[in-house]
């Protein structure tokens, strides 16, 4: 897939991952920050917040204390750390529904300039039923939206096939997607830049490890500085951008 248009993405937009815990929630409060201070309106959806047994802040209580998006939505919780389905499954409790989640994610895009909507682990993860009783996954909610892909994915080892695949599997679906890095180390190795040098392509922008931690006032400020021109940053040259890290 080559890279995604510099054109700013407007509507919604999906942020999925390669995996679990590669860094989704800041990258979305970092495109969030980004996007409000080009001056936009800017609404941010959980479909399905799992783990809340473990008493940990929430994906948006985290995106609320970082970015402070105009409007922030959990669509539904559920207490075990499992994938959506599963963890309605267990709780007993009403799975999300893919055009009830569609319908919601519609009617903020039509008061917002931009819909971000946070997915649960990797792509394909089952999230809901649709009315036919099948899952549905977070692909299935871009194709129905017709809506972009944010990919966030890791630096290091391993990257390279779970992008690929990740990447594959949007392609297919004929939607479009550009990668985020979730958290560029402070000290790269040659695997690291390695990696960089295959996945540039298609990188839409790279956050610093720890941006979570920055104080939000410092990430706000920051957060343009990450991202290209097509989710409202200011990178434009990878070259310059890999002098300044180095």
């Amino acid at each position: 897939m080559g890279p995604v248009s510099v054109t700013s993405w407007r509507g919604p937009i999906l942020v999925t991952g390669t995996d679990t815990d590669v860094g989704k929630t800041v990258v979305t409060a970092a495109i969030t920050a980004a996007a409000q201070a080009a001056g936009l309106r800017v609404a941010v959806i959980k479909p399905g917040q799992t783990g809340t047994v473990t008493g940990a802040p929430s994906d948006i209580d985290t995106i609320n204390r970082l970015a402070a998006p105009l409007t922030a939505r959990t669509l539904a919780n559920f207490p075990e750390p499992l994938a959506p389905l599963a963890a309605a499954r267990v709780a007993a409790a009403e799975p999300l529904e893919l055009y009830a989640v569609v319908d919601a994610i519609r009617a903020e895009a039509d008061k917002h300039d931009l819909v971000l909507v946070e997915g649960a682990g990797g792509l394909l993860v089952p999230m809901g039923v649709r009315p036919s009783g099948e899952p549905w996954t977070v692909a299935d909610l871009a194709v129905s939206l017709g809506a972009p892909a944010v990919v966030v994915s890791r630096a290091g080892l391993g990257t390279l096939n779970h992008t690929a695949l990740t990447l594959e599997a949007l392609e297919r679906r004929a939607v479009p997607a550009g990668v985020v890095l979730g958290a560029w180390p402070n000290e790269p190795e040659l695997v690291h830049w390695a990696n960089l040098s295959e996945l540039v392509p298609n990188m839409v922008g790279a956050l610093p490890d720890g941006a979570g931690a920055m104080d939000p006032g410092v990430f706000r400020r920051s957060a343009p500085g990450w991202l290209t021109p097509a989710l409202y940053g200011v990178l434009d040259d990878w070259r310059t951008w890999a002098d300044d890290v180095h």
